[in-house]
């Protein structure tokens, strides 16, 4: 049987093959829906994205540069105000933030 720091040394093995699937996966997105936009002259505003200016009315979002990833690949600057849900779950669990930090 594999002992903790061996099982541990997986694990963030396996977390970062994942997150490195992830990026190859999300590039290959990337450009698959830019060649469409520009196969069909779509714009982000046809999309309803945020306009020139960065935000859209109603809603703000930190500026800060986030700190902690989450299970599923959530970001979160850690910063003051509520924490999110997966932050509140880690936390309940009896895990440290700590883990997930970037």
């Amino acid at each position: 049987m594999a002992t903790y720091s061996e099982l541990m040394a997986q694990a963030q093995n396996l977390m970062a093959q994942a997150e490195q699937a992830r990026k190859d996966e999300l590039a290959s997105v990337i450009a698959d829906i830019k060649a469409k936009m520009k196969q069909f002259g779509i714009t982000a505003a046809d999309l309803g994205t945020a306009s020139a200016g960065g935000k859209k009315a109603g809603k703000s979002k930190s500026s800060a540069a986030p700190k902690f990833r989450g299970p599923n690949g959530e970001l979160w600057a850690g910063g003051p105000g509520r924490k999110p849900e997966w932050v509140r779950a880690v936390l309940a669990s009896g895990k440290s933030i700590e883990d997930f930090r970037i």
